[in-house]
């Protein structure tokens, strides 16, 4: 079964939705701004996307949300991954998971398309 991270105000988000249903998948909803990822849940969908921290970073709310970003640099991934599972807002949106383990950040129709065909 697919799971989605949604923020349900978020456009793209919702987008992604309709492209799940319309294609008729199972899902699973995790609201992450209410259910917050674990720093381990984290680590596990950078590995799966084979992206760093600041790659899934919304870092242009940094400043709205008061927080100061670490340098993009290695020995700063902990502090990234940290950063993320206390501020979930800076997580960008959606990131869906396939039931194989395919996760993209589900920005647009092909991405969404890409998981759908894995699940």
């Amino acid at each position: 079964m697919i799971e989605i991270w949604l923020n349900p105000a978020c456009s793209k988000c919702r987008t992604a939705v309709g492209e799940l249903q319309a294609a008729g998948v199972a899902y699973t909803v995790r609201r992450y701004l209410d259910d917050p990822p674990t720093t381990a849940e984290l680590e596990d969908v950078l590995a799966r996307l084979a992206l760093e921290p600041w790659d899934i970073a919304r870092t242009a709310d940094a400043g709205r949300l008061g927080v100061t970003l670490p340098a993009k640099a290695a020995d700063q991934r902990d502090a990234w991954v940290r950063l993320l599972a206390e501020n979930p807002r800076l997580i960008q949106r959606p990131i869906i998971t396939a039931t194989d383990g395919t996760t993209v950040v589900g920005r647009d129709p092909a991405s969404v398309a890409r998981v759908i065909a894995a699940d």
